[in-house]
C-alpha cells in the first residue's frame, strides 16, 4: 500500500495557537503581517470558483464555471514560524478580523523536540502550585494585643543590605557619658524590602532598562521609598556609572565577568558609590545552565559595554576561579570590598538547593565578617529566556529552603547577621505584597522580583505558554529585543509609571498586612503570624495548621 504523502508533516492544527481569521471583515491593510515578529502569518491568494446555471460544468442547460482570486491572510504551519499567541495582530487590526486562539489539540510538546533539545523560552507550568498559596496570615491582634491603624500609623519598612554585627561585637568604648565607635564596622544599607532583580542590559532593550531606572529614581526621590535595582551581568551604561543615580544600583558580577572592565575604568569618575555588589553564583530558574545572550541581541551598544564582537555570548554555569565556599569568601568578597574601599556591602546569590543551608552556615562563620547578604533564588523565577527543562525540572521551591536557612541561623544565635533575601515566583499570581509578607514572616529580610517588572512594562507572556519568546530577540512588545524597529513599540514613560504605581500599591498592601498583626517594623521570622491549610506545608515550615 502506498504511503500517504505529507502525513508526517506539521500543520497549523498541530501548533499551540491557531489564527482565527474573518475574511469578510478584513480590508487587506497588511498591518497584522507587519506587526507579527515571528512570521506566523503571510498573505496568500484564494481561488474562488462559482458555478452558473443548473450544472457546474458546461453542457446541457448552459451552465459554466467562472474563476476568480482573492487575497487573504493565512497561517504558516511550520514549527520555525509557529504563532506564539502574543496577540499583536489583534491589537493592530482596525476591524478585529484576526486573533490567536489556543489550540486544545496541539502536539508541539512532542514535535518541538524534533528540531533538537528542549528549546529556550517558556515559563514554568509544572511548578505553578506554590506552597505560599496554602499559607495565610492567621494571627490577628485584637483584645490581647491591639491592632494598628494601617492608614495613620507610622510603619518602618526597611531591610538591611550588609553585614549586621551583634551588639557584643561592635567596636564601642565608653568615653565619659557617651559611647564612641572605636574601629571600622561593615557597611550596611537600609533599603526597601522589595528589590528589582537583576536583568542585564543585553537581555532587555535600552528602553525597557531606561523605564526601570526611571521608576527607581522616581520612587527614591519623589516617593521616599529607597527601592534598589540590580544591574544584572553585562555591565552598565557609562553615563549611569558616572551619575549620582548609581547609588540606587546594585552592581552584579557573574561567571562571564561581562562589562566589568568598563566598571573598573569608571571607578575614578564615580560621583557616588553603588548601593552594593552582588556576586551571582547561580540562579533558581536555570542552575548549572548559565546565561545565553544570542547574537541577535548583541547590538552595537552591548558590544561597546561588554567589549565583545557580535556573537552569541554564553556565561559559564560556574565561576572559573571559585571551587569552594571558603575560596569565594577569600577571593571575591575580599577583593570586591577592597575595590570600593570597604564602603560597599558585597552579597552572594545562589540557587535554592539541597546545599543552601551548608552555604549559609559557612558564610555565617566568615571570619572577615564581610558577607553583606545571602540571596536565594527559587525554581519558580525566571523569564521566557530560560530552558523549559530547567524551569520545570531543575531547582528547588524557595519557601522551604528559606525557612531552613533561617532556622539554621537561629540555632546558632546568628539570625539577622547576614540578611536573607529571596525570590523566585514572587508576585507570579499578582499578589506580590502577600507573597513578600509571608516570606518575611518565614525569615526573609526582603524579596526580589524581576518577572513582574516585565509584565508591568507590557510583556504578554504567561504561565500557560503565551508568547515566552524572550530568547529569540523578536519580542513583539519591544522589551526583550535589540531590534530598533521593535524597541520603538515600548513607551518608556508609561512603563515607568506602571512600575511606580505597582510599587506604591505594594507599599500600601504591606502596611495593611502589618497593621492587623500589630507590627510597626518588618515581622522578620514571625512565623506565629502564619497558618497553613496544608498539613505537609505546616509540618515542614513549623507553623500552625488550620483547616
Amino acid at each position: 500500500m502506498e504511503a500517504v504523502r505529507m502525513a508526517q508533516d506539521v500543520s497549523a492544527s498541530d501548533l499551540d495557537w491557531k489564527i482565527a481569521y474573518d475574511m469578510q471583515r478584513c480590508t487587506l491593510c497588511g498591518s497584522c503581517i507587519a506587526a507579527c515578529t515571528f512570521g506566523a502569518i503571510e498573505a496568500g491568494v484564494l481561488r474562488l470558483d462559482q458555478a452558473e446555471g443548473s450544472k457546474p460544468f458546461p453542457g446541457a442547460g448552459g451552465g459554466c464555471r467562472t474563476h476568480g482570486a482573492r487575497p487573504f491572510i493565512r497561517q504558516r504551519g511550520d514549527l520555525a514560524h509557529a504563532c506564539s499567541g502574543c496577540g499583536m495582530c489583534e491589537k493592530v487590526c482596525p476591524n478585529g478580523a484576526i486573533r490567536p486562539v489556543r489550540n486544545p489539540d496541539a502536539r508541539t510538546a512532542l514535535l518541538g523536540r524534533l528540531a533538537g533539545p528542549a528549546k529556550r523560552g517558556g515559563r514554568t507550568s509544572l511548578n505553578a502550585r506554590r506552597s505560599l498559596d496554602a499559607i495565610v496570615v492567621g494571627r490577628i491582634s485584637q483584645m490581647t494585643d491591639p491592632a494598628l491603624d494601617s492608614e495613620r500609623h507610622t510603619f518602618d519598612l526597611r531591610a538591611p543590605f550588609g553585614r549586621v554585627l551583634k551588639a557584643d561585637s561592635l567596636p564601642l568604648r565608653v568615653d565619659g557619658d557617651s559611647l564612641v565607635l572605636d574601629g571600622p564596622t561593615p557597611p550596611v544599607r537600609w533599603i526597601y524590602p522589595l528589590l528589582f532583580s537583576d536583568m542585564s542590559i543585553g537581555a532587555l532593550s535600552p528602553r525597557a532598562w531606561e523605564a526601570v531606572v526611571l521608576a527607581v529614581a522616581y520612587l527614591n526621590e519623589q516617593c521616599g521609598l529607597p527601592v534598589r535595582m540590580s544591574s544584572g551581568e553585562g555591565g552598565m551604561p557609562q553615563r549611569l556609572l558616572e551619575s549620582d543615580k548609581l547609588k540606587y544600583m546594585i552592581l552584579q558580577i557573574a561567571s562571564g565577568h561581562f562589562g566589568w572592565n568598563r566598571i573598573l575604568r569608571a571607578m575614578p569618575r564615580m560621583k557616588a558609590d553603588p548601593c552594593g555588589v552582588l556576586i551571582k553564583i547561580g540562579q533558581g530558574a536555570k542552575p548549572g545552565d548559565g546565561g545565553l545572550l544570542p547574537a541577535a541581541k548583541v547590538g552595537p551598544h552591548i558590544q561597546a559595554i561588554r567589549g565583545v564582537p557580535k556573537a552569541t555570548l554564553h556565561s559559564p554555569a560556574n565561576h572559573q576561579g571559585l571551587y569552594s565556599i571558603e575560596e569565594s569568601v577569600q577571593k571575591m568578597h575580599l577583593s570586591l570590598n577592597a575595590a570600593f574601599g570597604f564602603r560597599v556591602p558585597v552579597a552572594i546569590k545562589c540557587a535554592a538547593s539541597a546545599t543552601s543551608v551548608a552555604v549559609y552556615n559557612n558564610l555565617l562563620r566568615d571570619p572577615y565578617r564581610i558577607c553583606g547578604g545571602f540571596f536565594l533564588d527559587g525554581i519558580q523565577g525566571g523569564t521566557g529566556a530560560a530552558n523549559e527543562v530547567s524551569l520545570d525540572h531543575t531547582g528547588h521551591p524557595i519557601v522551604s529552603k528559606l525557612r531552613d536557612c533561617y532556622l539554621a541561623a537561629v540555632r546558632q544565635g546568628a539570625q539577622g547577621q547576614i540578611p536573607l533575601w529571596c525570590g523566585g515566583g514572587v508576585g507570579m499570581t499578582g499578589t506580590a505584597a502577600p507573597d513578600a509578607f509571608k516570606l518575611i514572616c518565614l525569615g526573609a529580610n526582603g524579596v526580589f522580583a524581576g518577572k513582574m517588572l516585565l509584565q508591568l512594562l507590557g510583556c504578554v507572556g504567561s504561565e500557560r505558554g503565551r508568547c515566552n519568546r524572550c530568547n529569540t530577540g523578536l519580542c513583539p512588545t519591544g522589551i526583550c529585543t535589540q531590534d530598533p524597529r521593535l524597541v520603538k513599540r515600548l513607551d518608556v514613560d508609561r512603563g515607568a509609571q506602571n512600575i511606580v504605581d505597582y510599587v506604591l500599591s505594594f507599599d500600601s498592601e504591606m502596611r495593611k498586612l502589618m497593621a492587623p498583626v500589630g507590627n510597626s517594623s518588618l515581622p522578620v521570622g514571625r512565623s506565629d503570624a502564619l497558618v497553613a491549610a496544608d498539613r505537609a506545608v505546616a509540618d515542614k515550615l513549623g507553623i500552625q495548621y488550620a483547616c
